[in-house]
C-alpha cells in the first residue's frame, strides 16, 4: 500500500544514522588492519564490493557525486589487497560489532529483532530496475544475527534511495559536485565550507558555483535564490517518492510500528556522530 509522503521521509532520517555506522572507526580500523592506507580506502572497499570488481569509471557513475579522479586514487588499487568478497564480510563484522557497542542494552531486545524483521521485509521488496547500488547489494545474503540483519537492511533502503535521489538529480541537470554545493546551501553554509567539497582547489570549486549561477540558481553573495530554493525543493521531493516502493509491501501499522521500534535505535547509532 501506498504511505504518506512525511512517513517515507522520516525512515529516511531513521535508516541514516543507523546504515552509516559502516562509516565508522570500528569498521575502518578492521579494513586499516587488512592493508588499507586510509580511510577512503576502507570506504570504497566497502561501498563499492557488492559491484564487484567494477572499474573506477563505473563506481564514479554509481556513486554519482564524487569529483572527478576521487574514485580512482582508491579503485582498482584496494582490490590489490582484498576481494570483494573479502570487503563484504569485514564490512559487516566491523559495522555490527559498532553498532553493538553503541546500542547497549538494546542489543537482542525483541524491539530490535522486530525493526529489524520488518526492515528487512521492506528492503527486499523493491523493484531494481535503474537501481545499480541497490541491485547489488540485494544479490548478498540477507545476514541471521538480528543487529547485522538491521544494518543490512538500513543499508539496502539507504542505497535504494540514494539511487533515485540520483536520478532526481539527473532529471534536473545537477551534478555531483553541484548537489553537494545545493547541500551546502540548504545548511546555510558557503560552498567552500562545506565538508565534502571544501578540499577542492578554490577555482574548480568556483567554476562549479558559477555555472549555478548562470542557471539562475545561485546569486552573487554565493546564496540560494528563490529558483535555486525551488530546484533544491523539488529534487527533495521527487526522491521521497522515489524512495517509497520498499515501503508499500508493510501496512499502516507495521510502517508505524517500524517507525517506532527504528526510534531509539537511531538516537543510539547517532552516537558515532559525536
Amino acid at each position: 500500500m501506498s504511505h504518506p509522503q512525511a512517513k517515507i521521509h522520516r525512515m529516511s532520517e531513521l535508516v541514516e544514522p543507523i546504515a552509516t555506522v559502516t562509516f565508522s572507526e570500528v569498521p575502518n580500523e578492521a579494513f586499516l588492519a587488512l592493508g588499507m592506507r586510509d580511510y577512503w580506502d576502507g570506504y570504497f572497499a566497502g561501498r563499492a564490493a557488492p559491484l564487484g570488481q567494477a572499474p573506477a569509471e563505473v563506481v564514479h557513475a554509481v556513486f554519482y557525486n564524487f569529483a572527478d579522479g576521487e574514485v580512482a586514487r582508491h579503485i582498482p588499487w584496494v582490490w590489490g589487497k582484498i576481494t570483494p568478497q573479502e570487503a563484504i564480510a569485514v564490512r559487516e563484522r566491523g559495522t555490527a560489532a559498532a553498532l553493538r557497542q553503541l546500542l547497549g542494552p538494546l542489543v537482542g531486545s525483541p524491539g530490535l529483532v522486530r525493526a529489524a524483521d520488518l526492515a528487512t521485509r521492506a528492503a527486499v521488496s523493491a523493484p531494481t530496475e535503474g537501481r545499480a547500488l541497490y541491485a547489488g547489494l540485494r544479490t548478498l545474503d540477507v545476514p541471521e544475527d538480528p543487529v547485522a540483519r538491521l544494518w543490512h537492511a538500513a543499508t539496502l533502503l539507504r542505497e535504494h534511495r540514494g539511487d533515485g535521489h540520483n536520478a532526481a538529480l539527473l532529471a534536473h541537470g545537477i551534478g555531483g559536485t553541484q548537489a553537494h554545493v545545493l547541500m551546502a546551501l540548504s545548511l546555510g553554509m558557503k560552498a567552500e565550507e562545506f565538508g565534502r567539497v571544501h578540499h577542492l582547489p578554490r577555482a574548480r570549486l568556483a567554476t562549479v558555483v558559477d555555472g549555478l549561477r548562470g542557471r539562475g540558481l545561485v546569486n552573487a553573495d554565493g546564496g540560494f535564490t528563490d529558483a535555486g530554493r525551488e530546484v533544491k525543493e523539488r529534487i527533495e521531493t521527487l526522491t521521497d517518492e522515489l524512495a517509497a516502493p520498499p515501503y508499500d509491501v508493510l501496512s499502516a501499522d507495521e510502517l508505524d510500528e517500524l517507525t517506532a521500534g527504528l526510534e531509539p535505535i537511531a538516537a543510539a547509532a547517532r552516537g558515532h556522530d559525536d
